[in-house]
């Protein structure tokens, strides 16, 4: 598809003089650079909640978001009406915010070259509204009938088709037609009198709607939603101190998201807050350790054609063996540091300035079978699932919670544990890591990542990974 097939000239009758006109006037007061994003979102969603639909809605967001860069100091302006005099103004007040002394000669804009990491014919959302609310319920009926312990089940189902365009000063024009859907579905579980466990699950990604009649079904999230609930009803509370613990495959690799991902998102380093700052070609972490932030991995949840800037998404290593080897780079962190551009600069929206973000970040698999990291352990604890947690980017320091964890006694799993809490430093805890499984496994298509105020959908993984130093926050 070429830009004259693209969604915002045909649909907005926007042409490329119009492009670098509006770059033109963006760049009137000075500065090094400038770009235009434009974005047509539309997205729906349902809640179900005791069997009855809840909430079903849909709904379109559409404007431009205009950047100027002079130096460190960044101008922007965005407006949700594409009206030539709207965008004009909007450039007008992003190159009063950003004016310096600088100027540069606009580039002539010319397309990237195309390719299509998400082939999908029809979008989850252009398909019939009661064809995704039968998922829900689907769902909601299957969880219910998984044991009669369960008495509460919430799910929810949300799909979007966004449609991008980006223009640059330096003359990149990149534009993507993004799908995205998710399904989630929680319980509660209660034995007696007890008191209520609960258990989560859900995936999706860059697919068509297939992906939930073939791929993981309705009935495979509510399986496995029950099932942890279930197991949390014969838990014991989780031992307290130092032990090793072992990591299990795929959505436990949201721990390296945040106590290592975020700490190597360029923008932190060039400001020096981050616990790698200034370390790159050092031992950040253990040889066995390569980790990857992978953008180009086709359907997954994370990925994109080009990022918000307009970049080829890219593989990228960020530590090789333990050795520290480079930064998530955004424009501006690369264009201040002189670092190659990363595919890295990810936004919210059009109303948002990008910044360094992870896309698909993930553990590389060694050569243990994970039956013998268990086997290696006399005691210690094995995490399965993860919920909630946090990390100081300066320190490194983190806090998670462990939703589904096993005692390991005698090299086997034994007794389900709750209310396990996890607490080290990343750089740290990578340290200690002494054995990686060949059995890496990706997120089910789930994770979201928060920074300064910004959402963005991100995938997660790791092998089955043991660490031999690790505080246990529990109640035993």
């Amino acid at each position: 598809m070429s830009f004259s097939d693209s969604f915002f000239a045909v649909k907005f009758g926007i042409s490329r003089r119009d492009l670098e006109n509006y770059l033109s006037e963006a760049l009137g007061r000075g500065g090094d650079y400038a770009d235009l994003y434009f974005e047509y979102l539309a997205t729906s969603s349902i809640s179900i909640d005791e069997s009855i639909v809840k909430s079903a809605t849909e709904g379109v967001s559409l404007g431009v978001g205009v950047r100027v860069l002079s130096g460190e100091r960044t101008g922007y302006a965005y407006s949700d009406d594409l009206s030539p005099e709207k965008i004009k103004h909007a450039a007008q007040v992003a190159a009063l915010i950003a004016a310096g002394p600088a100027s540069v000669d606009q580039t002539p804009l010319q397309e990237g070259p195309k390719r299509n990491l998400y082939p999908v014919l029809t979008a989850p959302n252009e398909t019939a509204f009661s064809e995704r609310v039968e998922l829900a319920q689907r769902a909601d009926r299957a969880a219910r009938a998984y044991d009669p312990r369960i008495f509460q089940v919430q799910v929810t189902y949300a799909d979007n088709l966004r449609q991008v365009m980006v223009a640059t000063s330096d003359g990149v024009l990149n534009f993507d037609r993004q799908p995205l859907a998710r399904m989630s579905v929680f319980v509660l579980a209660r034995e007696g009198e007890g008191v209520p466990q609960q258990g989560h699950s859900g995936g999706g990604g860059r697919y068509e709607l297939e992906f939930f009649h073939n791929e993981r079904t309705p009935e495979y999230f509510a399986r496995e939603a029950g099932r942890q609930a279930i197991v949390q009803l014969g838990a014991v509370e989780a031992p307290a101190g130092e032990q090793t613990v072992v990591l299990g495959p795929g959505w436990p690799g949201v721990l390296l998201h945040e106590a290592v991902g975020h700490g190597l998102e360029a923008d932190f380093n060039r400001k020096g807050v981050s616990a790698f700052s200034g370390r790159i070609g050092q031992q950040v972490a253990s040889p066995l350790c390569t980790i990857v932030d992978d953008g180009t991995i086709g359907g997954r949840r994370g990925s994109l054609n080009v990022d918000d800037e307009g970049n080829e998404t890219q593989r990228n290593v960020l530590i090789e063996n333990g050795i520290l080897r480079g930064y998530l780079q955004d424009n501006l962190s690369s264009r201040i540091t002189g670092a190659p551009k990363t595919g890295s600069g990810r936004r919210e929206s059009y109303e948002h300035i990008p910044m360094p973000r992870m896309t698909n970040t993930f553990m590389m698999p060694g050569d243990s079978d994970p039956s013998e990291i268990i086997k290696s352990v006399s005691r210690g604890l094995y995490c399965a699932n993860f919920a909630g947690g946090q990390v100081d980017i300066t320190s490194g320091n983190f806090v998670f919670s462990a939703s589904e964890s096993y005692l390991i006694e005698d090299g086997k799993l034994t007794r389900p544990v709750r209310n396990a809490t996890l607490i080290g430093n990343g750089p740290e805890s990578m340290k200690y890591v002494s054995m990686v499984g060949n059995d890496l496994k990706l997120d089910e298509g789930v994770g979201v990542c928060g920074k300064e105020g910004q959402s963005v959908p991100v995938g997660v993984g790791i092998p089955t990974v043991r660490i031999d130093r690790m505080t246990v926050g529990g109640t035993a």
